[in-house]
């Protein structure tokens, strides 16, 4: 059996994209930095993400039944590191310049926003793997995107 810090230390070395996962539900906003989502399927539009099962927003996540994913754009690292350090909520969200999507906020300033309903939930050991029917899609005005590698952000 693999060490967790084996995985780890490997798994540092692969570049993932940065995204902010998004709820709402009865008037609780949340939101969480994953590096984890990925497109599962075009017919029907399948996309998935894994969120850690002490994830601030993780009860609500599993209670709402949709998400919203903000696909993070070159230029913010900083709203990355904001989500990802499990501060309260309305410490999350000062001064982040969003707009309503029909499930939950979106960042503004990223490449694109992907909108979900819950199709799935998938036991993943310390994760939960969510799989999302997808019902909205946008571009955004990024011409960049936000990568993770080796515990820092980087631009591509």
């Amino acid at each position: 059996m693999v060490a967790p810090d084996e995985l780890r230390g490997l798994m540092r070395l692969w570049p993932h994209g940065v995204s902010v996962l998004t709820v709402d539900f009865e008037g609780n906003t949340m939101g969480v930095t994953v590096s984890s989502l990925v497109s599962l399927s075009l017919d029907p539009p399948l996309v998935g993400v894994s969120i850690g099962k002490t994830a601030s927003c993780y009860a609500i996540l599993q209670t709402s039944g949709k998400w919203a994913v903000s696909l993070l754009g070159g230029d913010q690292a900083e709203l990355a590191a904001r989500f990802a350090a499990g501060r309260p909520p309305i410490v999350h969200w000062d001064g982040v310049t969003v707009h309503q999507g029909t499930i939950a906020p979106l960042i503004d300033g990223a490449v694109g926003w992907i909108e979900a309903t819950t199709r799935a939930e998938h036991d993943a050991g310390d994760h939960t793997f969510f799989i999302g029917d997808v019902v909205n899609v946008e571009h955004g005005p990024a011409t960049s995107a936000l990568m993770y590698r080796e515990s820092t952000y980087h631009r591509l």
